[in-house]
């Protein structure tokens, strides 16, 4: 099978993305998608992402983690699949799309930045030395000092695999705070199992951990070790946050054909 791809990055999470709107690759397997996603055999990629139709939206991102699996909502790739969208020819102020977490929207602005429009969050649990939240992926944030020398793989796996996460698998941030409005972060990453340069989802999780408003707007600058990115949110309270935007750059790194 011979199939055109498209590798994208935003922040140094990257994604191989196929243009699916006549369903050609709605038969991959398992093994194929994570035959693409390997770094040696393959193109490379933390995920794979199909651009498919919608009956109501502009379009269906459809997300494979690494392993090949069906993933949970990766705000990085959706940022990347509106960028695709724009370059396959689909010209819109706001784009408004399906992900595994329900519908959102998200527009590019005259720096060339993606916001996409995340889901609102309601639950919060708060730990002593730890926070778990859910931002259209599940989420473990510790905040730490020295974060650059953290062994995230050996640390973050750990807690991935320890007996309360292992069945269902946790993302986990580790959280350095740089100034009141802006924090360092790194992420291990269930379905990668690794640390990824960066996640958006996970930058989301820590952002809302970290408001510098006890109510009200909050614009919160996070550096990670692919890139920039920024959240802005509006908090309710410690339970409930809304009009959540992931901000950033996504670009295209490169076309090209695999045969599987």
């Amino acid at each position: 099978m011979e199939i055109e791809f498209y590798k994208y990055q935003g922040t140094g999470n990257d994604f191989v993305i196929l243009e699916n709107r006549d369903q050609k690759y709605d038969s991959l397997t398992t093994e194929q998608i994570s035959h693409i996603c390997n770094r040696r055999f393959g193109v490379g990629a933390d995920g794979l992402m199909l651009l498919s139709n919608h009956s109501k939206l502009d379009f269906e991102m459809v997300y494979f983690n690494a392993d090949g699996n069906r993933g949970s909502m990766c705000g990085n790739g959706a940022r990347c699949i509106v960028k695709f969208a724009k370059h396959q020819g689909m010209y819109k102020d706001t784009y408004k799309f399906m992900a595994t977490d329900g519908a959102h929207e998200a527009d590019i602005d005259m720096q060339n930045y993606v916001r996409i429009k995340m889901q609102d969050v309601n639950k919060v649990e708060y730990h002593s030395g730890h926070t778990i939240l859910n931002t259209g992926s599940p989420h473990f944030v510790k905040m730490a000092n020295n974060v650059i020398n953290i062994n995230v793989v050996e640390t973050g796996g750990d807690i991935r695999y320890s007996n309360l996460f292992k069945k269902e698998g946790i993302n986990v941030n580790f959280v350095e705070t740089i100034n009141e409005d802006a924090i360092f972060v790194r992420t291990y990453e269930r379905g990668v199992e690794n640390e990824t340069l960066s996640c958006g989802t996970g930058v989301t999780a820590a952002a809302l951990v970290n408001a510098h408003n006890k109510i009200g707007f909050n614009r919160v600058k996070v550096k990670t070790s692919g890139g920039n990115l920024s959240v802005e949110y509006t908090k309710i309270d410690n339970q409930h946050f809304e009009n959540i935007w992931l901000c950033g750059l996504a670009e295209l790194v490169y076309k090209g054909i695999i045969i599987i």
